[in-house]
């Protein structure tokens, strides 16, 4: 039997980004994030209700400061005491897991999907979902972007305006485009 669109970016394989069904997915999470940046922030809360429902999972006292745009949403998995600035983009076509106490600054970006080089595929809207996976304890820089299958240990500071190419070990400070270790 042959697998959905969905499947197949869920499995990690190449699949085609222009579906209906991830259309559907991205029009539901397109209202959470309307309802999310349209709310008073006494309304909203930490999280509008819409988009808390929408996520994977949130921890008690995880936040996300608005504006904030995601794919899908369902993909998103916050710890306890999270915190998302203002301008926070997640484009999670694979699972994004931040782990407890992490911060991010205004602006920061992660990026879950990897186009196809071959440009007659990525004009077919081929691509693979990459997973994130940030640490306990980390702190995102302000406009750093966080490119998909990364993982960032606990701890571990990203400079403000980085671009996050590789693995950052437990602890260690990176800077730069792309991101190296300092210190």
């Amino acid at each position: 039997m042959a697998r959905s669109e969905r499947e197949k970016m869920a499995a990690g394989a190449w699949y085609n980004c222009v579906d209906a069904e991830l259309d559907a997915f991205r029009a539901v999470a397109a209202e959470a994030v309307f309802e999310h940046r349209s709310l008073s922030p006494a309304e909203r809360g930490d999280i509008s209700p819409k988009l808390r429902a929408l996520l994977g999972t949130t921890g008690e006292g995880a936040r996300i400061e608005a504006p904030f745009h995601c794919a899908y949403g369902f993909n998103i998995h916050l710890g306890t005491g999270v915190f998302l600035n203002a301008g926070c983009t997640i484009l999670d076509t694979a699972p994004v897991r931040i782990g407890s106490g992490t911060m991010f600054g205004p602006n920061v970006q992660v990026y879950c999907p990897e186009h196809h080089k071959d440009p007659a595929l990525r004009r077919a809207g081929l691509e693979i979902a990459r997973p994130v996976t940030i640490g306990d304890n980390v702190w995102i820089g302000g406009g750093a972007i966080i490119l998909g299958g990364i993982s960032i240990g606990d701890n571990a500071i990203v400079g403000a305006g980085s671009v996050v190419t590789r693995n950052v070990p437990a602890n260690a400070t990176v800077v730069g485009n792309p991101a190296k270790p300092v210190g």
